[in-house]
């Protein structure tokens, strides 16, 4: 589980609630309200329905628990694996590869040595992974854009309820027992509203945008591997062309981690909507 995404809500649910806990002297029921809910909450999601396929919906909701579930491989990992296929590459050639192929559970990773064992062309090859990697990309953006959406109409359609509400308010002004509940719905439909866009879906559309780069960092890394090895370059100058990549941290997590790293690992698969 990614902590820190966990932590975030909750430190700021907890914080939420205490404040309205404190200032309403302990009886939250006065900021339930379900006109207001129904508002801000189904106004959002049909507006973000209308502006998206419902299947692009539904991959971002999948594309947000993948997020929170799952953590990317370890750099030094991945380093350690391409240094170690360059060195039985150059030892053994290029098509004892296809052996160690079989272990990898990333299907990125495996396509790219399967590829290389193939004999493909090192440009086509180079053109058939960059292609994959775009495309994964855009499907990145799209499920980041409903959460972004979602950012935008939630403080849209708390107004709209504030001004259902004011209306409500105004039109039963001579009543004051009516004027009460007019005025609950045009402030809590702001208050949900906001709550929505600023402590949910900005924040995940956040997250998934630097997961996203981080994936397309180590596959960019890996495509690179993969054509130094189909090149024949030897393998401490892939290492140090991989270790470019990263901050001075990763690299000498990586120094650190080499001495006790297997010949080859199998890298954990990274699952996408």
């Amino acid at each position: 589980m990614d902590i820190a995404t966990l932590a975030g809500l909750g430190i700021g649910i907890v914080l939420v609630f205490w404040g309205m806990l404190s200032s309403a002297g302990g009886n939250m029921q006065i900021y339930i309200n379900i006109p207001s809910i129904l508002i801000t909450g189904g106004g959002t999601l049909a507006a973000t329905m209308i502006s998206f396929r419902l299947n692009q919906v539904m991959k971002a909701m999948k594309l947000f628990q993948i997020a929170m579930q799952e953590k990317l491989p370890d750099p030094s990992e991945i380093i350690g694996t391409l240094v170690a296929l360059a060195e039985k590459a150059r030892k053994e050639g290029l098509l004892a590869l296809e052996e160690e192929a079989n272990r990898f559970d990333d299907p990125f990773f495996k396509k790219g040595i399967q590829l290389v064992v193939d004999g493909t062309d090192p440009q086509l090859l180079k053109s058939i992974l960059e292609t994959e990697l775009l495309f994964m990309e855009e499907r990145h953006k799209t499920g980041r854009a409903v959460f972004e959406t979602m950012a935008s109409f939630a403080p849209a359609f708390g107004l709209i309820g504030t001004l259902i509400g004011l209306v409500a308010m105004l039109v039963h002004l001579d009543d004051p027992k009516k004027v009460g509940p007019g005025m609950a719905v045009a402030l809590l439909t702001t208050l949900y509203g906001a709550l929505i866009a600023n402590l949910f879906c900005l924040p995940v559309a956040n997250k998934l945008k630097l997961r996203s780069a981080q994936e397309i960092l180590l596959k960019e890394v890996i495509i690179e591997g993969i054509l130094s090895i189909q090149a024949g370059d030897n393998p401490r100058i892939v290492e140090e062309k991989l270790k470019s990549f990263f901050a001075p941290e990763i690299r000498e997590q990586f120094e650190r981690t080499r001495e006790g790293q297997e010949r080859v690992i199998p890298l954990r698969q990274t699952r996408e909507a």
